[in-house]
């Protein structure tokens, strides 16, 4: 583009939610006449959605671990990313958690810019943020991390749920045998297999709360981890690019994953959250829109959820209020992928 210099970047990606965050900032860069390099570890359907959306990536032959493991995992990442490094000379390496991406910057002539929502990763924070040159945080988040941190008012989700480009597409209920009048659910378990996840819970008895909801309307459920043979029936093959077209049109939103939860609120559609860990951007969602009801950190929280639950599907206005709650949000937050684009190439 006119007046600015190429940049290259090289992004990394560890979890899908980091294509999603990532999409539209490399699509609009390459665009703008940058080079955009993408180094991806597999994890859930991360490669799949890259493969979806034509956007070509390097593997990275690592795994998630816990224990003493991860740490030569984390060794091998950094390897392997310095290698890239060398090939493609970015002028910026970035990543959601950042991790490598800080370290490799130590390293080359690479500027660090690292994303992060998430306060309860004590660890991988540790390890991060003394190496990172620039440290971006929703201005919601919770820790004052110096003078590195840049706060903007938004949220990770609205990189690419902003209506900017996000378009809900009714097709998706068309494919599952639904309409739009059509009352379901989305329910999200984790597998707790990150390090920051470690010794962490959350919805205690699943079937439990499926035979309340589905007295309510038809139960769809994303996993991470393999399930009894009991919950195949409610098992959702929509492809996972489309999710998003699913949850837009969706009574509510029950899990574990507060990724899931935020993406609901944004769309437009209300949230229970259950987990022992809080979240300062869900508890804003709460607080300031009402559109995402977080259950943590304290007994019967289940029982508790399901009394919310129940009370939300009483209003058969549910649906309408959240898309009114939902016009709010948008008006008080950036968006966010614009936000990614000028700090870049003001860094670059």
């Amino acid at each position: 583009m006119e007046g600015v210099a190429t940049i290259r970047v090289l992004v990394t990606i560890n979890h899908p939610a980091h294509v999603h965050f990532f999409k539209h900032f490399i699509w609009e860069m390459e665009q703008r006449g940058h080079e955009i390099r993408v180094a991806a570890m597999r994890k859930d359907v991360a490669l799949n959605l890259l493969q979806s959306y034509g956007i070509d990536y390097t593997l990275l032959p690592v795994r998630q671990k816990n224990g003493f493991d991860v740490i030569t995992e984390q060794l091998k990442y950094d390897y392997h990313l310095y290698a890239i490094a060398q090939d493609f000379k970015p002028h910026i390496v970035t990543g959601i958690g950042g991790v490598a991406p800080a370290h490799i910057s130590r390293v080359t002539d690479a500027k660090s810019i690292v994303f992060t929502d998430t306060e309860h990763a004590v660890l991988s924070n540790s390890i991060t943020f003394p190496f990172a040159d620039i440290i971006c945080t929703p201005s919601c988040y919770r820790d004052d991390v110096g003078k590195k941190q840049i706060r903007y008012n938004g949220y990770h989700e609205l990189a690419y749920l902003h209506p900017r480009y996000f378009q809900p597409d009714p097709g998706i209920l068309h494919e599952i045998g639904l309409d739009e009048q059509d009352d379901f659910f989305v329910m999200r378990f984790i597998s707790w297999n990150a390090v920051h996840d470690r010794g962490q819970h959350g919805i205690e008895n699943r079937m439990e709360l499926i035979n309340i909801l589905k007295d309510y309307g038809q139960v769809f459920i994303t996993s991470e981890s393999k399930l009894p043979n009991a919950f195949n029936k409610y098992m959702i093959s929509v492809p996972p690019e489309k999710m998003h077209d699913l949850m837009y049109y969706a009574k509510m939103y029950i899990g574990e994953g507060s990724t899931m939860a935020s993406e609901s609120a944004i769309l437009g559609t209300h949230a229970l959250l259950i987990t022992t860990l809080s979240y300062g951007y869900t508890s804003e969602e709460e607080k300031q829109y009402d559109l995402v009801y977080n259950f943590f950190n304290y007994n019967n929280i289940q029982e508790r959820a399901i009394q919310k639950a129940i009370e939300l599907l009483e209003n058969k206005n549910l649906k309408q209020e959240g898309k009114r709650k939902r016009e709010q949000l948008l008006k008080d937050k950036i968006d966010v992928t614009q936000f990614m684009i000028d700090l870049f190439e003001q860094c670059g």
